[in-house]
């Protein structure tokens, strides 16, 4: 039987990482290897990898980006350097795929990426179709990314309640 699985966390609320990290924790803590790879996190809280850091070998995480700043503050340059890294993390996302190299692979702030042009939704939906049958797939991030949706099994999407309105005028 497939254990194929492909989900996306999405969405302006808070926990999309923590709901994702909790997934591959429980998977790590059932016998199953996880390769985390983050995209778009500042390095300057090194707390949470140093932690994960523990977790190994079952569980490993991986950060492709060089600068500690994050990205909207880097300089057009320093953007162009950084793109070459966050393409190099989704190269290395592409083999860990491929070799069938971990039973669970969280792309954290993946989702992120389309935003800025670093990433098309077509090569999201490329990774999508590597996914072998015995790997788990989880997607983070704050696009929503709809194009990809017939192609996972689950979407959870987070949201701000403070961010809507309840739809009441008031008289």
């Amino acid at each position: 039987m497939s254990e194929r699985k492909i989900h996306i966390f999405c969405g302006s609320g808070t926990g999309k990482t923590s709901a994702a990290l909790g997934k591959g924790i429980r998977e790590a803590s059932a016998g199953k290897s996880v390769i985390v790879i983050q995209f778009l996190k500042e390095k300057n809280n090194e707390t949470t990898a140093d932690y994960f850091k523990r977790l190994e070998p079952e569980f490993r995480l991986f950060r492709f980006e060089k600068f500690p700043e994050d990205y909207e503050s880097l300089t057009e340059k320093e953007r162009e350097d950084e793109c070459r890294n966050i393409k190099n993390g989704l190269n290395f996302a592409r083999k860990v795929l491929v070799t069938a190299e971990c039973d669970v692979l969280i792309l954290d702030e993946i989702l992120g990426l389309t935003d800025r042009g670093i990433v098309t939704v077509d090569e999201l939906r490329t990774l999508i179709d590597s996914v072998g049958e015995n790997t788990e797939l989880y997607l983070t991030g704050t696009s929503r990314c709809e194009e990809l949706w017939p192609y996972v099994d689950e979407v959870t999407e987070m949201t701000n309640p403070m961010l809507h309105t309840s739809g009441q005028e008031n008289h």
